[in-house]
């Protein structure tokens, strides 16, 4: 390749290790050339032994409900990623710190994204393995959760609902997210004077949803919904059983969700720009890959009420 490009070795070497930098764009693009002119494809095992590390990144996710958004997220990451020459792995975060710390050792990735931070013994113990960490860096003093949970109670008491309530998604797996939701719809409805809302859990399933139903009560409620889905198989359960949407029982979910709109009636739901949250997001973290430092503040969730006929 060296005398395809006609430079030395040494060159081609530095250039395809990421350290194109040090040399002039004439030079990169000879040697670009002769990578597509060979079909050249570097040796995974000698960039892990020359550099330390290898050319994987691998993202902790927490085993929970995979929305549209959260898939779409990590798409976008994958292919930023490979224009870099990274891989994506893709791992759920519940395995045992022995594990994690194996799979440090043993893959030697560029680096470790998290979206939940680390307990701080197993992420020290990373980064003493040479392997960088990635945690979340949200806004000082903000849970993107809680003000989901606000904003549910608020819509629905704008609406001249006065007895509420928060239904959470039963599932096997953890949930790092549900807890700061109703948190923040108790917190909103104690801040309006209302009455503390009742808390029901339910699955997908319609044994789950018609028991959170019926403890519902007495008609006339508003429900915070968890996400669309249990919104949805709530909203379903509710026809079934000859409750009137919205007059019977009102439904707020969360995600915006495709489907949301496909509901009879329609859902009401909480959206965001997806793709602009990820955007920022990602420059942050690609700067923190390349050691940039990174002042740019983190990118703010805007969070919109779609209204549509459920509430």
């Amino acid at each position: 390749m060296a005398d395809r490009a006609g430079v030395s070795r040494s060159t081609v070497s530095q250039i395809l290790n990421g350290r194109g930098e040090l040399f002039a764009e004439e030079t990169r693009e000879r040697v670009r050339r002769a990578v597509e002119e060979l079909g050249y494809l570097p040796s995974t095992a000698g960039r892990t032994l020359a550099r330390g590390s290898s050319d994987i990144v691998i993202s902790l996710i927490p085993n929970t409900t995979f929305g549209g958004n959260l898939q779409e997220s990590y798409e976008v990451l994958t292919d930023e990623l490979a224009k870099r020459g990274l891989t994506l792995l893709l791992r759920f975060s519940q395995d045992s710190p022995q594990n994690l710390e194996r799979l440090a050792v043993g893959l030697k990735p560029r680096a470790i994204l998290t979206v939940t931070p680390l307990p701080p013994d197993l992420r020290a113990a990373i980064v003493e393995r040479g392997v960088e960490v990635l945690e979340p860096n949200p806004p000082a003093g903000t849970d993107v959760n809680s003000q989901i949970g606000k904003l549910q109670a608020r819509h629905l008491v704008g609406h001249g609902y006065r007895r509420l309530a928060y239904a959470h998604l039963k599932d096997a797996r953890m949930d790092p997210f549900g807890a700061s939701r109703e948190q923040g719809f108790v917190d909103e409805c104690r801040e309006l004077g209302l009455e503390r809302p009742k808390v029901v859990h339910l699955g997908i399933d319609p044994k789950s949803a018609s028991a959170a139903l019926a403890d519902l009560g007495m008609r006339g409620v508003g429900v915070g919904c968890y996400n669309d889905d249990v919104a949805t198989a709530l909203l379903h359960t509710a026809h079934v059983a000859g409750w009137r949407c919205p007059e019977d029982i009102a439904l707020i979910g969360m995600d915006d969700t495709a489907l949301a709109a496909f509901t009879s009636p329609p859902l009401t739901t909480i959206g965001y720009d997806a793709a602009q949250l990820i955007r920022g997001s990602l420059e942050g973290l690609l700067r923190r890959l390349d050691h940039v430092a990174d002042t740019e503040p983190a990118p703010e969730v805007v969070l919109q009420v779609i209204e549509r006929e459920s509430v």
